[in-house]
């Protein structure tokens, strides 16, 4: 009965294949881009437990370099600044989470209601823009701003006879400039995707809630944002695994690797670089790297968990 039974099981797994041929025929370009791009780099985790130094090919240097256990990671935590370094990184990726959500889903609605399609491609495309711009260019758009001597902000602030403000050494001020700066770049590409959540509801829906009375603050209520709420929670869920991880161009780029400005903008991710700078051990970002993606799979484990408690349907498994 057994043998039997896995005959029957391995002839419906290949009417399954035979079924499904054309859509594995498409994903084998991508199969093939996982294997080696994510899959087989996974033997480097090894990397983050040894002292690594090159001699000879990479296996050869893999497997003479000395085993030192968890000696690399404790770098990320030697520091005297450790706890600022941590409080920063996950107090702005918590601040650029909630605003993440929140403003590109007010931006959505707002071109949603637009009824000149023209223009509403406009404000779009306007909005998407600055996605495309590096760290690098942007830096150098907010120095035309903040320039200590020539700067447009000291000029105006001269103009109505104030002092001019050093920026670069004033670090009060930078962390709601790395908040307004990120989310400047990042609303278009978060509006498109709840656009495009907003764009495929049923019209129906609308339709007959106007029939019944509905104002638009109720449709928005009670139509719009129950059927964005699947695409929030999942996107949420994700965004909470990377709360470990910062934008390396946005926290060294855009403040111009100011020394004063270090205790507002040293995160993980600069501090590892600086430190990689100093020591050049690679072992040591291998660390860091299996770090914070340790704790990027715990925290979607977690925040999926809560999700699964409260909504089930709307978790990612």
């Amino acid at each position: 009965m057994s043998s039997r039974n896995t005959n029957v099981q391995k002839g419906k797994f290949l009417n399954r294949l035979k079924a499904n041929k054309e859509l594995l025929i498409l994903s084998i370009p991508g199969g093939i881009w996982f294997l080696l791009f994510a899959y087989l780099p996974l033997f480097g985790v090894v990397i983050a437990f040894k002292k690594f130094r090159f001699s000879g090919s990479f296996l050869t240097s893999l497997i003479k370099s000395e085993f030192v256990g968890f000696d690399n990671f404790k770098f990320l935590f030697s520091s005297g600044d450790a706890w600022i370094i941590v409080r920063n990184t996950v107090l702005y990726n918590a601040a650029f989470i909630i605003l993440g959500i929140v403003l590109p889903v007010i931006v959505a609605l707002m071109l949603n209601e637009i009824h000149n399609k023209g223009m509403a491609k406009i404000y779009q495309s306007s909005l998407f823009l600055p996605y495309f711009l590096s760290w690098v260019v942007v830096s150098y758009c907010l120095f035309a701003f903040l320039n200590p001597e020539k700067g447009y902000f000291n000029t105006v602030l001269q103009h109505f006879g104030s002092d001019p403000v050093s920026w670069y050494s004033e670090k009060k001020y930078w962390p709601f400039i790395i908040i307004f700066m990120s989310q400047w770049k990042g609303i278009g590409y978060n509006t498109v995707v709840y656009l495009a959540s907003i764009c495929g509801i049923d019209r129906t829906y609308y339709e007959a809630a106007v029939l019944d009375g509905a104002s638009k603050w109720q449709q928005i209520k009670y139509i719009t944002m129950p059927m964005l709420k699947p695409v929030i929670t999942i996107l949420l869920i994700m965004s909470v695994g990377g709360i470990f991880r910062a934008d390396f161009g946005l926290f060294y780029h855009l403040p111009k690797d100011s020394g004063p400005l270090y205790p507002m903008t040293n995160v993980l991710d600069t501090y590892i670089y600086r430190a990689l700078k100093t020591n050049g051990e690679i072992g040591m970002s291998s660390a860091a790297a299996l770090f914070q993606s340790t704790v990027g799979f715990v925290m979607i484990m977690i925040a999926n968990k809560i999700v699964s408690k409260v909504d089930s349907d709307n978790a990612l498994f």
